[in-house]
């Protein structure tokens, strides 16, 4: 089973060492962040299921943390870390959308007991899709190839891959640029102004069609002011066995 990835997002060195240390024995897999910057950079990469998270951060805020993951993940798990008697701490991290707080200093049972409650409320996140397909036609993700009708194959970029594994991980919902950039790219498009997920969708589209003669199947949907969605046509399971 795979290990639950928590970020901990704490710039006193001895207690982000000390949680990730207890995370680690409790069978999580903690990611570690000094400052609001780089905390907010790790937790909206792929794969986190909760972010611990102080709010009081150099570099960048752990309100405004809050603030951007809810942008671009509004169903991820926060904790606020706060200081002892720091009322105000605790009722701006809850209005800002945070699940829960633990104040400092707390005891380790105290913490896996918070984050076992989060993570048991929490939506599960969407199933891994192993591999695609439609017409005839497959992507197996694990190999970041796609094979043909006709027995050609085509290999995909790493990006090219992770665009579609998240938008095959939520079919049937758009999905924004900001949010393609967020988990794919691991960048906020705040800080970056760029057209890179135009130009992978587009390379990615004309390799989904060089092996698609009949031209019939729409692997992946623009919609119009709002971002992209799988094709309703694409099915997910486990890609077909070609070794033997």
């Amino acid at each position: 089973m795979q290990k639950r990835r928590i970020v901990v997002v704490e710039d006193e060195v001895a207690i982000r060492r000390g949680i990730v240390d207890m995370l680690k024995v409790a069978g999580y897999d903690p990611v570690e962040a000094a400052d609001g910057i780089s905390g907010l950079d790790e937790s909206r990469r792929l794969g986190v299921d909760l972010v611990l998270l102080d709010l009081r951060l150099p570099r960048m805020d752990g309100t405004k943390v809050l603030d951007e993951l809810r942008k671009t993940h509004p169903s991820l798990p926060v904790i606020i870390l706060t200081a002892r008697g720091s009322e105000e701490d605790r009722v701006r991290g809850l209005k800002g959308g945070a699940d829960d707080y633990v104040v400092k200093p707390f005891s380790a049972r105290e913490l896996l007991a918070r984050v076992e409650a989060v993570l048991r409320r929490s939506p599960e996140r969407p199933a891994p899709v192993r591999c695609i397909r439609a017409g005839g036609h497959e992507v197996d993700f694990e190999r970041r190839e796609v094979r043909f009708a006709d027995g050609r194959c085509v290999q995909l970029s790493e990006m090219e891959a992770g665009i579609l594994v998240h938008l095959a991980a939520n079919a049937g919902r758009v999905v924004s640029r900001d949010e393609l950039l967020a988990r794919v790219w691991g960048i906020s498009s705040e800080s970056l102004e760029t057209r890179a997920v135009d130009m992978h969708i587009t390379r990615l589209r004309n390799k989904l069609a060089s092996g698609d003669a009949d031209g019939k199947t729409e692997w992946v949907v623009t919609v119009r002011g709002k971002g992209y969605m799988l094709g309703s046509d694409i099915t997910g399971d486990a890609p077909t066995d070609t070794t033997g």
